[in-house]
């Protein structure tokens, strides 16, 4: 007697990739709130988040645009198992543990922004604050939950090709103003040299 095996199916409850992908991107496509704002609503649970800014700010790196309000357009896309700590805590706080603020320090080199060595490139204090502030006054936030965002977020970059964004980006969509600046902040201080 042949085994008869019964494919395995997904409870009617459990979103399928696609649907999740598709609720995650209805969210980030919201209108895109000030951080101020933000920072009352982010959830502790994990999920996606996209920056965005108006045209004027970081010209030469064109996004998509928000399907809510086509006059702010996406810089950055990234997962958190903490919305609310990934954002408030590193984004806005500690150069040290966010890409995207070396990465805006980088481009934004020509404002003087400082940096030192501690076990890696960090901004001085005061230009932590300052990039803070700046962040405040320039970007909005959207975001979506999600049990897994790993899951999505790699799909929803290569879809969305954030410009600043590096990783998951097909290679066509890099931009090299961006690995620039990264590079430029990387090697704006090192270690002591004996």
């Amino acid at each position: 007697m042949v085994p008869v095996t019964i494919p395995e199916r997904r409870p009617a409850d459990v979103p399928t990739d696609e649907a999740r992908l598709d609720e995650a991107l209805r969210f980030l496509s919201g209108a895109p709130v000030a951080l101020d704002v933000a920072a009352k609503r982010l959830a502790r649970g994990s999920g996606v988040y996209a920056w965005w800014a108006v045209p004027s700010v970081l010209p030469d790196l064109p996004g998509p645009p928000n399907d809510s309000d086509p006059s702010w357009r996406m810089l950055y896309l990234g997962r958190a198992t903490s919305l609310r700590g990934r954002v408030l805590r590193n984004h806005l706080r500690r150069s040290g543990s966010s890409t995207l603020r070396r990465t805006l320090a980088g481009l934004l080199v020509s404002e003087g922004y400082r940096t030192t060595w501690t076990d890696r490139v960090v901004l001085v204090p005061e230009d932590e604050a300052r990039l803070t502030a700046w962040m405040h006054e320039h970007l909005r936030l959207t975001w979506a939950e999600d049990a897994e965002p790993a899951d999505i977020e790699t799909e929803l970059v290569r879809r969305l090709h954030p410009p600043l964004n590096v990783h998951g980006v097909d290679p066509e969509h890099i931009q090299a103003a961006v690995v620039a600046a990264k590079n430029a902040y990387n090697a704006s201080s090192g270690p002591a040299q004996p």
